[in-house]
């Protein structure tokens, strides 16, 4: 076995050891460096998204809606890398602009905001901004925007849609809308919290305060309750304030009027049929008013038996 065994090894101990061509060490050294500059600039923006995230954190500690300028748009929302969704209001708020609806909305902004910042589910994913046009007027520029105020949602990947933009005019900008709209571009859930509100409890107890010093001074004579006059001026009166949509404007809480930041002009109705300004349903109640008085008068000189001339007038 050992004789025959040996030229065996002798034809092994005989082979040449293969060697890679020379011209492949470039290209491996190549591929080496490529790796670890990919692998570099991985981390580098890991570490970029890291430090973008903590100073959102931070500001977002301080107040619940933090301001940019142009500097600051453009590094936190345009320029990637981003994982976190961004809610950017922009607005005028400086008092020479007079936008009557941009404090309006800013109240209203604010609350959602302080809703978001104070709930269980506060994390990282979900920022609310704000930026001027006095502050950032390259931002607007950019954006081709000539309206405050805009609300409008920049996801953490790709740019924002049509959707992305917050249909203000037809839905109003109540929190709870906002949230709403929120919840659909970002699946972020925020249950509103609106600070107490006494003055609709004071205003309650003091009709009631009127109503039974009323009724006391009158306890010896209460025929007033059965005048049928005034429970119908009572009824008129809410039958006026249903129709001219006063409840559409409590729940979907729109502007009083809308100024147009250009010319300046102010418009008391909509344009869509689908939105209204609270002075367009004061205008509706005042025409509804009318229209009724103008019934109940024809109504009264075909049916009295007075003065032919006082017949006439009415």
């Amino acid at each position: 076995m050992g004789a025959r065994g040996a030229p065996s090894r002798r034809r092994q101990s005989g082979r040449r050891p293969r060697y890679l061509p020379t011209g492949s060490f470039p290209f491996l050294l190549l591929l080496l460096l490529l790796c670890i500059q990919l692998g570099g600039g991985q981390k580098k923006k890991e570490n970029l998204l890291a430090e973008k995230v903590e100073q959102l954190m931070e500001w977002s500690s301080r107040r619940s809606i933090f301001r940019m300028n142009g500097d600051k748009f453009r590094k936190f929302i345009k320029t990637p890398p981003r994982n976190y969704s961004m809610i950017v209001m922009f607005t005028a708020l400086q008092p020479q602009r007079q936008c009557s609806v941009c404090r309006q909305a800013n109240e209203e902004y604010q609350i959602l905001a302080n809703s978001w910042r104070y709930s269980s589910a506060f994390c990282n994913k979900l920022f609310f901004s704000m930026v001027d046009y006095d502050e950032g007027t390259d931002v607007f520029q950019q954006l081709n925007m000539n309206s405050a105020p805009t609300f409008m949602h920049f996801p953490p990947k790709g740019r924002p849609k049509r959707a992305d933009t917050f249909d203000l005019q037809r839905i109003g900008f109540a929190a709870e809308q906002l949230a709403k709209w929120i919840a659909d571009r970002t699946d972020v859930h925020i249950r509103v919290f609106r600070p107490p509100n006494y003055s609709g409890t004071i205003a309650l107890a003091l009709l009631v305060s009127l109503v039974g010093g009323l009724l006391y001074l009158r306890r010896n004579n209460l025929e007033f309750i059965y005048n049928k006059t005034g429970w119908a001026m009572v009824s008129l009166c809410i039958v006026f304030a249903m129709t001219s949509g006063q409840m559409w404007n409590h729940i979907r809480g729109p502007p009083y009027a809308h100024k147009n930041p250009h010319n300046g002009q102010v418009s008391y109705i909509h344009g869509s049929s689908q939105a209204q300004f609270v002075a367009e349903s004061h205008i509706i109640l005042l025409l509804n008013a009318a229209i009724t008085m103008g019934m109940v008068l024809l109504n009264e000189a075909a049916t009295s038996k007075g003065d032919v001339g006082k017949r006439r007038t009415f």
